[in-house]
């Protein structure tokens, strides 16, 4: 989390396929999607995966964090460390439940509050543990599923959650930053709905990672906005793949990857071989704010907090060679946005660039028989009754069709569906509900299209569930 941590981009343009008649607005679209509470338990981990550490953020309204996993850190500074913890933000870090608490409903509260004086106050906490870091020839995996602090437009100036990872080494040192290494899981400001995820390393300024910025990528959030709902926001570290890489994901979507061979192999290792420590906080101000408009002022809301639902640190063995082509196969959310691109398995369906709100791609050219898979949907242990499919159509007028869900194999009988026809364009999107049988528990998801004619009928963006 430096100063101006992560740059501003876009996604890769990709061709269009089918012609673009329509835009929806990010605020249509965070009207019309669910906002979808805390699951209250991490997913199992998927096949090949084993957990190493995990915090559900479990016990009484009010209370402390669990001090076996978490330390706090408290003041504007580490000890002999660089003032504002060297990003000029403005806040002091308290243990006080005031700025740090469990909501007693199984998430993490990380609270930014103002006092009378105009001070600020916020909470910081890192895991005791430093050794997480992938075995040899395997992979670690770090996730968070969370809502950003629900707060929009000048309310939220100088607002800076971020959930991140520090170079094992700096830990006691605090003056070996950026070479030990930087892992930005998520990292969000004014409260924009936009994620930024970056990886530093090397020298600052400048050098090969582009201190202070370092290499970074963003992507807004789909389905709901980062501040309405809740996302998963992971990094995997990959040592399985013929050239060593960190890959950063929303919603199971991979949107950022930094590779060793961008830069010098001396800078990657130094970035690398040791293990890493966790932080969940929320600073206001400071550089990153400050590239987006400035710090905190009069008209910013205070109490708004950083909801986290869990943490959990995965890792899988080495051995398998090749690695795998991301996104990863399973541990996927029932109830962030799924998007439909990150299919695992399909037949008949094409990926094109969607003009939807928050961009990035979507099925299309979807036919009576077509099908798309998506393995390791958790469900967690209180009931899912709910399905909402993001769709378009420019089918003819005599043309319509099913979208149905099916769990663990094609077959199967369908747990929810809903009826489709024309839209207004294979760009005019709107989220449809269907109400479905109860499921717990992790399965594979079968998005089956039925329909009575043979020509294409619908166009998914994205899918998710709700209680």
């Amino acid at each position: 989390m430096s100063e101006t941590s992560g740059t501003p981009g876009r996604r890769p343009v990709r061709r269009v396929l089918i012609a673009v008649l329509s835009t929806l607005s990010l605020a249509a679209a965070a009207a019309t999607a669910a906002t979808l509470p805390a699951s209250a338990s991490a997913p199992t981990p998927p096949t090949g995966w084993s957990q190493v550490f995990v915090d559900d953020f479990t016990g009484t309204a009010g209370s402390g964090v669990n001090t076996t996993n978490w330390q706090y850190t408290t003041g504007t500074s580490y000890p002999g460390g660089p003032a504002n913890f060297g990003t000029g933000e403005v806040e002091t870090m308290t243990s006080s439940t005031s700025n740090v608490s469990l909501d007693g409903n199984g998430n993490l509260l990380i609270t930014p509050r103002r006092d009378a004086s105009g001070n600020w106050t916020s909470g910081r906490i890192e895991t005791r543990r430093t050794d997480f870091q992938p075995p040899s020839g395997g992979k670690l995996r770090m996730e968070a599923r969370m809502q950003l602090p629900n707060v929009t437009g000048a309310a939220a100036k100088g607002y800076w959650p971020a959930f991140w990872a520090l170079g094992a080494p700096y830990r006691g040192n605090y003056q070996n930053w950026p070479a030990v290494g930087e892992l930005d899981i998520m990292e969000n400001v004014q409260g924009l709905n936009t994620e930024w995820a970056t990886m530093h390393c090397g020298t600052n300024p400048g050098g090969p990672c582009n201190e202070t910025s370092g290499i970074g990528g963003n992507t807004p959030c789909t389905g709901t906005t980062c501040q309405a709902g809740f996302h998963t926001y992971a990094m995997e570290w990959d040592r399985s793949t013929s050239v060593e890489e960190v890959r950063f994901y929303l919603d199971g979507l991979n949107f950022h990857t930094v590779k060793a061979n961008q830069v010098d192999a001396t800078t990657w290792a130094n970035a690398t071989n040791h293990g890493y420590f966790i932080i969940l906080n929320v600073a206001m101000g400071g550089g990153f704010p400050g590239a987006f408009g400035g710090g905190p002022d009069s008209g910013t809301e205070p109490g708004h907090p950083l909801v986290v639902d869990y943490v959990q640190v995965l890792q899988a063995a080495g051995g398998g060679g090749g690695g795998t082509t991301p996104p990863p196969t399973g541990n996927r959310d029932a109830y962030s946005a799924i998007q439909a691109e990150s299919y695992d398995s399909q037949s008949g369906v094409v990926t094109e660039t969607t003009t939807d709100s928050g961009g990035g791609q979507n099925i299309g050219t979807i036919a009576n028989g077509d099908y798309a898979v998506y393995k390791g949907v958790n469900f967690g242990s209180s009931a899912a009754k709910q399905f909402y499919g993001r769709v378009a159509s420019g089918a003819a007028g005599s043309v319509s069709g099913l979208v149905e869900v099916r769990l663990d194999s094609r077959t199967s009988t369908p747990v929810a569906s809903f009826s489709l026809a024309n839209t207004g364009g294979w760009q005019s999107w709107r989220t449809v509900p269907a109400n479905m049988s109860s499921v717990t528990g992790t399965h594979d998801v079968y998005l089956t299209f039925t329909s009575g004619q043979p020509a294409d009928f619908v166009n998914v963006n994205w899918f998710n569930f709700g209680h």
